[in-house]
């Protein structure tokens, strides 16, 4: 069966950062903080993806907006022709529900018998 449709690069998601909480130590216990490159979620308008190190691997999570309590700006990446990539912390409520997609080679998990 040939493939028909081809996954889009994600386009680029601006974020609005909140100002600096004064509840940083809280944010530990009730919080666990991701940084990455933010793209808008290519068919949900209430998620979005992190793209965890633009340059270096295809690792991103997915994650609902409602989940975000804070986000932080982070120094941008600059690659060797120049461009750069927005970088942020956000901060994700715990227990909710994310998705962390990786590449990986298909491979067989046991060898054949011989």
């Amino acid at each position: 069966m040939p493939v028909t449709k081809f996954l889009q690069e994600p386009k680029k998601l601006e974020m609005q950062l909140y100002k600096k909480s004064k509840k940083g130590r809280d944010l530990r216990q009730t919080h666990v903080p991701f940084s990455g490159s933010p793209h808008k979620h290519p068919y949900d308008p209430k998620k979005f993806i992190l793209v965890a190190d633009p340059y270096s691997t295809s690792v991103y999570y997915d994650f609902e907006s409602k989940d975000v309590e804070f986000a932080e700006e982070l120094p941008s990446i600059v690659n060797l022709e120049g461009e750069t990539v927005n970088m942020v912390l956000i901060w994700v409520k715990k227990n909710s529900i994310g998705l962390r997609c990786s590449p990986f080679i298909v491979s067989n998990t046991t060898p054949p018998p011989s």
